[in-house]
């Protein structure tokens, strides 16, 4: 058992505790210490739920004494993004407006985690309602990377991916409508999965029918990012794509031969920084000497910002847009402007943005059909850029030495993508640059192969471990 319990895997805290070798009482005291000394810093939680947790804990330590079934988490801490409802503990959605929402249900994930056994131990931070890729919002404040605090953790979802990668807890629910697992995965050095559209449930989005959204794990590990989807995936008839569940799709074996990997390392973007093509390259050549067949690919993604932008815009201005006489003071002014631009968008540019996605969507599908197996890009064109950034100002790439373009398009072209198309994605940690800011290479798969990149994963992980690395806000 190391000395400092933060430092334990979710599968290994929860293997001690069923084994009476770790308290749940211990753990979560460990982990809420962690969280109040990191605070003034990386700012990763807007609500702590010190008083639940701990009540929660003893609980489960009394399960234990008692030989009851225990879940496979058991007593592990874990915290939820502020846009994912929780019962009894409110959900801000990033934003003044909704500063006391106290939901009266959880968000299907996080009652399927906590019938796992595990302590919810407080909320993560966001912005307003999760439409940039940084994590800052007029309620909370600027969220910092734990690898370097004058740099973002990314967003959405940074809170979770700094929280995780600060042994702030070791698994956390975040959510995915354009990049917003994997862009902070990618910037703080952890795992971060945006399952399948429909894997996971997500009962609470405002369009079940045309949601790009997905609620998905960010560990450090590939096997808590595995224990966590076991827990959190599965059918519910209150999410239309979650209605029924297929079998898993065959699992990979250590060796990958056989194995087709379509590696692109631009779609379409013409920038990519030097140290990003040099890591996650290095990542592509070592599944490769794994047996994997590695084949180019070219795809130009990018063009696809258009459409994504429409329906981002026009459904946050469908969401926001009667709060704005009476509170567009009190609102992020990237989300005003958010808001202002969806308001614009007319009927027919709405109806073409979702035609477009069928076709982006029948793309794809062409292309694991005939093409490859599996698809590798890197995460983001650019490590962490430095925080506060307006993310409607010109994003350069290369240490501020490439011309600047619309965020997007220029540093996660990669990512939005897959959420127009529902496919899952998974982003790897695969190094960091001279300047120590972690790298992602993100692994893309057919429907409902989830597992299979979580595979994939794990072969890159046992050459090229990352786990056993702590940014210098976890020391």
């Amino acid at each position: 058992m190391p000395n400092d319990l933060t430092r334990l895997s979710a599968a290994d805290a929860a293997a001690a505790i069923r084994a009476r070798r770790l308290s749940p009482v211990e753990l979560v005291e460990a982990v809420l210490a962690a969280i109040e000394r990191s605070q003034p810093v990386l700012n990763a939680f807007v609500t702590v739920a010190a008083d639940q947790a701990r009540a929660a804990a003893r609980a489960a330590e009394d399960a234990v004494a008692r030989g009851e079934p225990l879940g496979p988490l058991h007593g592990v801490p874990f915290s939820v993004k502020d846009l994912t409802n929780t019962a009894g503990l409110r959900t801000t959605m990033g934003s003044t407006l909704f500063a006391d929402n106290v939901p009266g249900e959880d968000a299907a994930p996080v009652a399927r985690l906590r019938a796992a056994g595990a302590i919810l131990i407080g909320k993560t931070t966001t912005p307003e309602f999760g439409h940039k890729p940084f994590t800052d919002s007029p309620l909370t404040g600027i969220t910092r990377n734990p690898w370097n605090a004058a740099h973002t953790p990314g967003g959405s979802s940074g809170g979770a991916a700094a929280a995780v990668a600060a042994g702030l807890g070791p698994i956390a629910l975040g959510t995915d409508g354009g990049g917003s697992i994997r862009i902070p995965a990618a910037c703080c050095g952890i795992l971060g999965l945006k399952p399948t559209l429909g894997r996971v449930p997500h009962v609470h989005a405002p369009d079940l029918f045309g949601n790009t959204s997905t609620i998905g794990p960010m560990a450090r590990t590939v096997a808590d990012a595995r224990l966590m989807l076991r827990v959190i995936e599965g059918p519910d008839l209150r999410d239309p794509y979650a209605a029924a569940l297929p079998p898993d799709a065959a699992p990979l074996g250590a060796r990958l031969e056989g194995l087709r990997i379509g590696w692109a390392p631009r779609v379409g973007n013409r920038l990519l920084d030097a140290e990003v093509e040099a890591l996650t390259t290095a990542a592509i050549r070592a599944l490769e000497a794994m047996g994997a067949a590695v084949e180019p690919v070219e795809s130009d993604l990018a063009a696809e910002e258009e459409a994504f932008l429409v329906l981002l815009q026009a459904g946050l201005a469908g969401r926001l847009a009667s709060h704005l006489p009476a509170a567009a003071d009190r609102l992020d002014a990237s989300l005003r402007e958010t808001v202002a631009r969806g308001q614009r968008r007319s009927a027919a540019e709405i109806l073409a943005a979702t035609a477009h996605r069928t076709t982006l969507f029948r793309r794809v599908v062409a292309l694991f059909e005939a093409g490859v197996d599996m698809l590798a890009t890197p995460t983001l064109s650019a490590p962490a850029p430095p925080a506060g950034l307006d993310p409607f100002a010109p994003f350069a790439v290369g240490g501020g030495s490439g011309e600047a373009g619309r965020i997007r398009a220029t540093w996660y072209p990669y990512t939005f993508p897959f959420n127009l198309t529902g496919h899952p994605a998974l982003s790897v940690p695969c190094g960091r640059t001279a300047g120590g800011l972690p790298v992602g290479l993100q692994l893309v798969a057919p429907w409902h192969a989830d597992h299979r990149l979580l595979d994939l994963a794990a072969c890159l992980e046992a050459v090229q471990p990352w786990a056993q690395d702590w940014p210098p806000a976890a020391a």
